[in-house]
């Protein structure tokens, strides 16, 4: 008989991607799907969320055959707390701030998740990933982005 060994870890992180591909997938339907030759603006978030309910599903089934059966264990509380509020701030902060401060703030709290990082590392990591940024999108791939917005009297 076929031993099944359960491995938590596999089950979770599938469930995740089988829950994020069916996101995509139900909310790619609110706009035009068209056909593979004359894609609409739903096409490839109801592609991407198939493909990855069919990972999500292989990564289940492998935890479910022949997973290792590990223990969850900890996570770092501080990680998960930055890096949220680096996303949060990001978001929130984009359009009045515009992109290189948002960036900035964004990269800096993240830096800041590893409890290692000292504020002067975070800072130069912030500074040197935002003018990366800035060149990659707005320099070389010419994205009109606005580097300031109207909460700075720049």
């Amino acid at each position: 008989m076929l031993e099944i060994r359960r491995a938590l870890k596999d089950i979770l992180a599938g469930a995740l991607f089988v829950a994020l591909g069916l996101a995509f997938s139900f909310g790619s339907l609110a706009y035009d799907i068209g056909t593979p030759l004359r894609m609409g603006a739903g096409f490839f978030p109801l592609v991407v969320g198939i493909v990855l309910v069919g990972f999500g599903i292989a990564v289940v089934v492998k935890g479910l055959l022949a997973g290792e059966g590990d223990s969850l264990g900890g996570f770092d509380l501080r990680a998960v707390v930055f890096i949220t509020a680096a996303l949060l701030f990001f978001a929130f902060t984009v359009r009045g701030l515009g992109v290189a401060p948002a960036l900035f703030g964004g990269i800096l709290l993240a830096s800041l998740g590893r409890s290692r990082t000292r504020v002067h590392e975070a800072l130069l990591i912030a500074l040197g990933l935002t003018v990366l940024s800035i060149v990659i999108f707005v320099v070389l791939l010419r994205l009109r982005l606005p580097l300031t917005g109207p909460w700075l009297p720049i």
